[in-house]
Protein backbone atom coordinates (compact mmCIF):
# COMPACT_ATOMS: atom_id res chain seq x y z
CA UNK A 1 0.00 0.00 0.00
CA UNK A 2 1.31 3.46 -0.89
CA UNK A 3 1.45 5.69 2.16
CA UNK A 4 1.96 9.37 2.81
CA UNK A 5 4.77 9.82 5.30
CA UNK A 6 3.85 12.26 8.05
CA UNK A 7 4.20 10.65 11.49
CA UNK A 8 7.90 9.98 11.01
CA UNK A 9 8.52 13.69 10.47
CA UNK A 10 6.01 15.34 12.83
CA UNK A 11 8.22 15.56 15.92
CA UNK A 12 11.01 17.23 13.93
CA UNK A 13 8.77 20.13 12.90
CA UNK A 14 9.38 23.48 14.53
CA UNK A 15 6.73 24.33 17.13
CA UNK A 16 5.72 27.55 15.36
CA UNK A 17 5.03 25.58 12.18
CA UNK A 18 2.76 23.15 14.01
CA UNK A 19 0.94 25.96 15.85
CA UNK A 20 0.45 27.85 12.58
CA UNK A 21 -0.37 24.72 10.59
CA UNK A 22 -3.09 23.21 12.77
CA UNK A 23 -5.71 25.96 12.26
CA UNK A 24 -5.10 25.84 8.51
CA UNK A 25 -7.09 22.60 8.35
CA UNK A 26 -10.28 24.48 9.22
CA UNK A 27 -9.94 27.20 6.58
CA UNK A 28 -10.48 24.95 3.54
CA UNK A 29 -13.60 23.51 5.14
CA UNK A 30 -14.97 26.93 6.11
CA UNK A 31 -14.33 28.27 2.62
CA UNK A 32 -15.37 25.26 0.54
CA UNK A 33 -18.28 23.63 2.38
CA UNK A 34 -20.83 26.30 1.39
CA UNK A 35 -19.88 25.95 -2.28
CA UNK A 36 -19.78 22.15 -2.13
CA UNK A 37 -23.21 22.11 -0.44
CA UNK A 38 -24.59 24.34 -3.21
CA UNK A 39 -22.95 22.04 -5.76
CA UNK A 40 -24.61 19.00 -4.15
CA UNK A 41 -28.02 20.68 -4.40
CA UNK A 42 -27.44 21.62 -8.04
CA UNK A 43 -26.11 18.18 -9.04
CA UNK A 44 -28.95 16.34 -7.25
CA UNK A 45 -31.51 18.64 -8.90
CA UNK A 46 -29.91 18.01 -12.29
CA UNK A 47 -29.99 14.24 -11.77
CA UNK A 48 -33.62 14.28 -10.63
CA UNK A 49 -34.65 16.49 -13.58
CA UNK A 50 -33.08 14.09 -16.08
CA UNK A 51 -34.87 11.17 -14.41
CA UNK A 52 -32.52 10.02 -11.64
CA UNK A 53 -34.02 7.77 -8.99
CA UNK A 54 -32.63 5.73 -6.08
CA UNK A 55 -29.79 8.18 -5.53
CA UNK A 56 -28.14 7.70 -2.15
CA UNK A 57 -28.45 10.52 0.36
CA UNK A 58 -25.70 12.36 2.20
CA UNK A 59 -26.58 10.44 5.37
CA UNK A 60 -25.58 7.20 3.62
CA UNK A 61 -22.00 8.52 3.67
CA UNK A 62 -21.94 9.67 7.30
CA UNK A 63 -20.70 7.00 9.73
CA UNK A 64 -23.19 5.96 12.37
CA UNK A 65 -22.57 7.68 15.69
CA UNK A 66 -22.53 4.30 17.40
CA UNK A 67 -19.64 3.17 15.18
CA UNK A 68 -17.20 5.61 16.78
CA UNK A 69 -14.78 3.74 18.98
CA UNK A 70 -14.92 6.11 21.94
CA UNK A 71 -17.85 7.40 23.95
CA UNK A 72 -17.62 11.13 24.68
CA UNK A 73 -16.39 10.53 28.23
CA UNK A 74 -13.67 8.14 26.94
CA UNK A 75 -12.42 10.27 24.04
CA UNK A 76 -8.63 10.54 24.32
CA UNK A 77 -7.14 13.99 24.77
CA UNK A 78 -3.50 14.98 24.63
CA UNK A 79 -1.67 15.93 27.83
CA UNK A 80 -0.50 19.46 27.04
CA UNK A 81 -1.01 22.92 28.51
CA UNK A 82 -4.57 23.66 29.62
CA UNK A 83 -4.34 26.87 27.59
CA UNK A 84 -4.29 24.83 24.38
CA UNK A 85 -7.69 23.66 23.04
CA UNK A 86 -6.25 20.20 22.26
CA UNK A 87 -5.90 19.67 26.02
CA UNK A 88 -9.68 19.36 26.28
CA UNK A 89 -11.84 16.40 25.39
CA UNK A 90 -14.44 18.63 23.65
CA UNK A 91 -11.78 19.60 21.07
CA UNK A 92 -11.23 15.96 20.16
CA UNK A 93 -14.94 15.11 20.26
CA UNK A 94 -15.60 17.99 17.84
CA UNK A 95 -12.79 16.95 15.51
CA UNK A 96 -13.21 13.17 15.67
CA UNK A 97 -16.99 12.91 15.78
CA UNK A 98 -18.12 15.95 13.82
CA UNK A 99 -15.50 17.70 11.69
CA UNK A 100 -13.74 14.66 10.22
CA UNK A 101 -16.63 12.28 9.50
CA UNK A 102 -19.04 14.98 8.31
CA UNK A 103 -16.57 16.72 6.02
CA UNK A 104 -15.20 13.46 4.60
CA UNK A 105 -18.80 12.30 4.04
CA UNK A 106 -19.65 15.54 2.23
CA UNK A 107 -16.74 15.26 -0.16
CA UNK A 108 -17.33 11.53 -0.71
CA UNK A 109 -20.98 12.32 -1.43
CA UNK A 110 -20.24 14.99 -4.01
CA UNK A 111 -17.76 12.63 -5.71
CA UNK A 112 -20.47 9.93 -5.78
CA UNK A 113 -22.91 12.36 -7.43
CA UNK A 114 -20.36 13.50 -10.00
CA UNK A 115 -19.62 9.86 -10.87
CA UNK A 116 -23.32 9.35 -11.59
CA UNK A 117 -23.35 12.45 -13.82
CA UNK A 118 -20.23 11.23 -15.60
CA UNK A 119 -21.64 7.75 -16.15
CA UNK A 120 -24.93 9.20 -17.45
CA UNK A 121 -23.51 11.72 -19.92
CA UNK A 122 -20.18 10.14 -20.79
CA UNK A 123 -20.14 6.33 -20.89
CA UNK A 124 -16.85 6.19 -22.75
CA UNK A 125 -14.09 4.10 -21.22
CA UNK A 126 -10.75 5.47 -20.09
CA UNK A 127 -8.09 4.18 -17.72
CA UNK A 128 -9.80 5.59 -14.59
CA UNK A 129 -13.40 4.71 -15.43
CA UNK A 130 -13.41 1.56 -13.27
CA UNK A 131 -13.16 3.94 -10.30
CA UNK A 132 -16.65 5.26 -11.21
CA UNK A 133 -18.38 2.00 -10.29
CA UNK A 134 -19.74 3.55 -7.10
CA UNK A 135 -21.97 5.70 -9.36
CA UNK A 136 -23.25 2.83 -11.51
CA UNK A 137 -26.47 3.49 -13.41
CA UNK A 138 -29.02 1.39 -15.30
CA UNK A 139 -28.53 3.08 -18.69
CA UNK A 140 -26.47 5.97 -19.95
CA UNK A 141 -27.79 8.79 -22.10
CA UNK A 142 -26.29 6.98 -25.09
CA UNK A 143 -28.07 3.71 -24.23
CA UNK A 144 -31.56 5.26 -24.14
CA UNK A 145 -31.84 5.93 -27.90
CA UNK A 146 -31.15 2.91 -30.14
CA UNK A 147 -29.86 5.21 -32.91
CA UNK A 148 -27.21 6.60 -30.57
CA UNK A 149 -26.38 3.21 -29.05
CA UNK A 150 -25.04 1.90 -32.37
CA UNK A 151 -22.39 4.66 -32.33
CA UNK A 152 -20.76 3.25 -29.19
CA UNK A 153 -17.73 1.01 -29.09
CA UNK A 154 -18.77 -2.56 -28.11
CA UNK A 155 -16.98 -2.23 -24.75
CA UNK A 156 -18.93 0.95 -24.01
CA UNK A 157 -22.21 -0.65 -25.03
CA UNK A 158 -21.72 -3.56 -22.64
CA UNK A 159 -20.02 -1.90 -19.67
CA UNK A 160 -21.99 -2.82 -16.51
CA UNK A 161 -21.11 0.51 -14.86
CA UNK A 162 -23.54 2.32 -17.17
CA UNK A 163 -25.57 -0.54 -18.64
CA UNK A 164 -27.07 -3.00 -16.16
CA UNK A 165 -28.50 -5.27 -18.88
CA UNK A 166 -25.28 -5.55 -20.90
CA UNK A 167 -27.22 -5.17 -24.16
Amino acid sequence: MDRVRIGCNYERQLLWKVILGVPLIYLPIITTVPFVAIGVILIKTHLKYVGGMDIKSYSDFVPAWISHRYENNEQPAINISRFHPAHYRFFWIFNCKLYCPLSVALFRYVVYLVKIVENWWCPFAHDQKREYEEGSIDKSFWHVDPEELVKLHPDDKLNPIWNDKGE
